[in-house]
């Protein structure tokens, strides 16, 4: 995707690679940040963060999601220190793309995105 300069434009979702349970918990760590979870079919069925207040950071958070969610194959995640800024990001992308909330850690009162492309 280019915009008019013909820059590449960067994508404000979140695209990195699904990963199983099983290979994410090896790979993340007590950071701060967010993450998705996404079913067999890898349609996000949850959005959550990891704050300052999170035990074991992200590594905790998304093995307590895991736990919970019974439809839970994969995960994928970004280290963000202003991660509530980019939870609230990827709850609006996800509502322009699907035209609904998926399950969320904490309901907040969102804007609108339109997000390029």
């Amino acid at each position: 995707m280019q915009d008019v300069r013909g820059a590449k434009a960067v994508s404000i979702r979140l695209t990195k690679e699904w990963l199983a349970q099983e290979v994410a918990a090896d790979h993340l760590a007590g950071t701060l940040g967010v993450y998705q979870i996404a079913n067999e079919q890898q349609d996000v069925v949850f959005i959550g963060y990891a704050g300052g207040k999170s035990r074991f950071g992200l590594k905790g958070e998304v093995a307590e999601a895991f736990q919970r969610l019974s439809e839970a194959a994969f995960v994928r995640w970004e280290v963000n220190t202003a991660y509530m800024s980019r939870y609230k990001e990827l709850l609006m992308i996800h509502v322009h793309d699907n035209g609904q909330l998926p399950l969320v850690k904490q309901p907040l009162a969102l804007g609108q995105l339109r997000p390029a492309g």
